[in-house]
């Protein structure tokens, strides 16, 4: 008998033990990591920002030349010549040590925008969503008649009145331009979260208003914030592109993607490689980001689980 039971007993450990491995697997199976691997176009799209992120921050150590260096005798020379691999622009300077450095340029506008507009419209959303009423049609008034506006011509009146030519500027510009963009997506959120069981139970105990945003309403937002800030990044490189293009973002002689896409449209006919490499590089972020924030919403958004 003893013998039987302590079978038994050891039976039942290696039967606990395996389904504890089991369960183990099926959480690290179920992990948002484990998930946006098994997304391909998620891992090109995460592989192409990385990269893009790694030039941006070791700009000074990849980038060939000086970005500003001027040799007017080596203007316009051809993708493969010596010493230039994509060649040089109307002025001598190296193309591909200008598009490292605007990678940096770029990306450090697109980011910082997206955070601006992501703090003014994350705030704004929690207090029209949770607090409703008259807050809640003024602030949304607001942003629809912001909405009202095509986004390029809100951020070239921005720019207008903030003045042209500084990095600063063309954040702030992208950035309020994006605000009414959150805080929709924001108090969309906050009007189903506010009504939740633990939210109503949290109310019973006496939780303050302050409390009840910041601890239970606003990490309940995250998820899809996420997916519309990696999405919003990808939208905030095309407006940096488009405000230099117009003359209006970055100006010379900082190198920023759109500032050579600037450059480069005064010769396509003589030379089109200059806005063509700009515009490449442009659209392989664009993409990369798009791909990215298509996978996380995929691992994200419970209503896009298959």
């Amino acid at each position: 008998m003893e013998k039987n039971a302590k079978v038994v007993n050891t039976a039942d450990a290696l039967g606990a033990a395996s389904n504890e491995e089991l369960l183990k697997r099926e959480r690290r199976a179920n992990s948002a990591w484990s998930k946006l691997k098994r997304n391909k176009t998620a891992m090109v799209g995460l592989i192409i920002v990385c990269f893009m992120i790694f030039i941006a921050v070791f700009a000074p150590l990849l980038a060939p030349c000086d970005p500003t260096a001027m040799s007017p005798v080596d203007a316009f020379q051809k993708p493969g010549a010596p010493g230039h691999l994509l060649g040089t622009d109307n002025i001598g300077r190296d193309l591909l040590s200008r598009i490292i450095y605007g990678a940096r340029v770029s990306l450090l506008v697109a980011f910082c925008g997206t955070i601006v507009a992501g703090i003014i419209g994350v705030l704004l959303g929690l207090i029209a969503g949770y607090f409703g009423g008259i807050v809640d049609s003024i602030i949304m008034r607001v942003m629809d008649g912001m909405l009202a506006f095509p986004f390029i011509l809100l951020a070239i009146i921005l720019m207008t009145v903030l003045g042209n030519g500084g990095i600063m500027n063309v954040i702030i510009a992208i950035g309020i331009g994006n605000v009414p963009s959150f805080a929709r997506v924001v108090r969309g959120e906050v009007h189903i979260i506010k009504n939740e069981e633990y939210c109503n139970a949290a109310r019973v105990i006496g939780v303050s208003k302050a409390r009840m945003l910041f601890t239970h309403v606003l990490p309940n937002t995250i998820s899809p914030l996420i997916v519309y800030a990696t999405l919003g990044i990808a939208g905030a490189i095309i407006s940096e592109a488009a405000l230099s293009f117009l003359g209006l973002g970055i100006s010379e002689p900082t190198a920023s993607w759109g500032s050579i896409l600037q450059t480069g449209k005064n010769w396509m006919n003589n030379s089109p490689y200059i806005a063509t490499c700009s515009g490449i590089f442009i659209l392989v972020t664009v993409l990369g980001f798009n791909l990215l924030g298509d996978g996380i919403r995929d691992v994200l958004d419970p209503k896009m689980k298959k």
